[in-house]
């Protein structure tokens, strides 16, 4: 594969093979498996949006969709079944939203070779071993996280800054990651601080979202970490539980933030705790896949959008941003906007080496910055953080 680096000139890595021959012509029906509630003021309920981008630009096309597809809410259902019927009601397009669905997808794509699948976080085109009716599509929120990160290295008055992480996988690394490294950035570079007064801790509930009895309990996990002096709290969740529970500290006297996660208007839910909201916008995106699908021009590729750092926050252009939230004072806002300035013209690489994991191993060595595969199979956390890199 060739090598690409993790900057900003590199719009998106996209690995294309030969087109699907499907039929054109006709309004395109597509189908949306959300792993989470449709709307969860999250990740799910961005992604259903998403569709209805779709659905508003693309005359004629039609959604369907089912959410919380996930083994605890609908036990015994499977993948297949689910887009067994989508396709008895005229889905050519399946889009799938979640990593833990790669199974079933993988299932359902072999046993309906003339329909399109799309896996939004997965890699089985990088890998090599996709069916020619498989795609994959992401974005790269890593650079959001970095602002994030940035953004709480600011804000905070202890020193100490909590992750709430939902599974542990490489993308869960991976997105904790690039947030350490925009607030180790902000707290030396810009604040002048010493590395060793940071604190930057991951705790894992267990699962993208809460559910009770299955996963810990985030409001918990996020009330544990303000006990313990930590004053902002980062979300890597589907849903906002850390800004919530940082508004009801606020009640309480409390000088404390947080950052929600994957959904924009997710600050809403508290505007003086939050500090912003990193998210994706899937609907530029979902509407390329539906119009190529439409015309019957599409391509299995993997494609991994990087952000329109000219046009952020443009609900019809990029396909991640960020979002300042009140709580983000005025010297640290104009301080993040001048760092997501110099992320965007290049002037900084945050993955630039040397980088070294937990345990020790080289990321990535002096002179020379992370490729995508090196990002992307993201093995550990980073020297310098807290918390476990794998599930105990």
């Amino acid at each position: 594969m060739r090598r690409v680096h993790f900057v900003p000139a590199v719009l998106a890595l996209c690995l294309c093979f030969a087109s699907v021959g499907l039929a054109a012509g006709t309004p395109l029906s597509f189908g949306l498996l959300l792993v989470g509630p449709y709307n969860d003021k999250g990740y799910s309920q961005a992604q259903y949006e998403g569709g209805k981008y779709v659905e508003a630009h693309l005359p004629g096309a039609k959604m369907l969709y089912l959410d919380k597809v996930n083994p605890a809410d609908r036990p015994g259902m499977t993948i297949p079944q689910v887009v067994d019927d989508m396709v008895a009601k005229g889905a050519r397009l399946i889009l799938a939203g979640s990593d833990d669905m790669r199974d079933g997808l993988l299932e359902a794509a072999a046993q309906h070779p003339d329909v399109v699948f799309v896996h939004v976080s997965g890699d089985d085109v990088l890998k090599g071993d996709a069916p020619k009716n498989l795609g994959n599509l992401f974005a790269k929120i890593e650079y959001a996280k970095m602002m994030a990160g940035f953004a709480a290295a600011m804000t905070t008055r202890t020193g100490k800054i909590g992750y709430l992480g939902p599974l542990v996988n490489a993308e869960t690394r991976r997105v904790a990651n690039a947030a350490y490294l925009g607030a180790r950035y902000a707290w030396e570079r810009v604040r002048g601080k010493k590395p060793e007064d940071l604190a930057f801790k991951v705790g894992w509930i267990g699962f993208w979202f809460n559910i009770p009895g299955v996963t810990a309990d985030p409001s918990q996990m996020a009330g544990a970490f303000f006990d313990q002096g930590y004053d902002v709290l980062i979300s890597g969740l589907d849903a906002p539980e850390a800004l919530v529970v940082a508004a009801a500290r606020r009640k309480a006297g409390a000088e404390v933030h947080a950052l929600p996660y994957v959904y924009r208007p997710a600050c809403r839910l508290a505007p003086e705790a939050c500090l912003g909201v990193p998210y994706f916008n899937w609907g530029p995106p979902f509407l390329a896949v539906a119009r190529d699908v439409a015309a019957g021009t599409w391509k299995p590729s993997f494609t991994w959008l990087s952000p329109e750092f000219a046009a952020l926050n443009d609900p019809d252009k990029s396909a991640v941003g960020f979002e300042s939230g009140p709580g983000l004072a005025g010297e640290n806002k104009k301080a993040l906007d001048r760092f997501v300035a110099d992320l965007g013209a290049g002037r900084i690489d945050l993955y630039a080496g040397p980088l070294t994991y937990q345990d020790g191993a080289v990321f990535v060595p002096a002179g020379r910055s992370a490729t995508a595969k090196e990002l992307w199979f993201c093995p550990q956390l980073l020297q310098g953080m807290q918390g476990d890199s794998a599930t105990r």
